[in-house]
């Protein structure tokens, strides 16, 4: 795959995940609980605290896509993050019965993310021709 194709598919996958990041957690959130939210019922500020992360993370990659190799950080970021958040809660729903679902879920999602952002992100000192 040219290195150009890679950009471009980089720039479709931050596009959805800020998509999802603004606008999807929280429906998500709301149709497969098992699966997206980390509280049972009611009000959970920590979750809203997420949420508004999220949402902000979502914007800034959104703005990100339109030239990746210019906000590097941003993106590794977003995947290091990522991948240590979904470790996070894989461990925590494992030990949790509880929260199993989530292996399911949003742990899987996280991990997707930070993978295809390790695989399509270019390298430093590498540059489109």
């Amino acid at each position: 795959m040219s290195a150009e194709a890679r950009v471009r598919i980089l720039q479709t996958v931050l596009r959805v995940a800020a998509v999802v990041m603004v606008f999807g957690l929280l429906p998500l959130s709301w149709f497969w609980p098992s699966g997206w939210a980390w509280h049972e019922g009611g009000r959970n500020l920590y979750f809203e605290m997420i949420l508004g992360l999220y949402a902000t993370l979502g914007v800034f990659l959104f703005f990100a896509a339109r030239d990746p190799l210019s906000h590097r950080s941003l993106i590794w970021f977003t995947a290091w993050s990522s991948l240590v958040h979904g470790a996070i809660m894989m461990v925590q729903a494992l030990l949790d019965h509880r929260h199993f679902g989530h292996l399911w879920g949003d742990v899987p999602a996280l991990f997707v993310l930070a993978v295809l952002i390790f695989v399509l992100m270019p390298k430093k000192g590498w540059e489109l021709s």
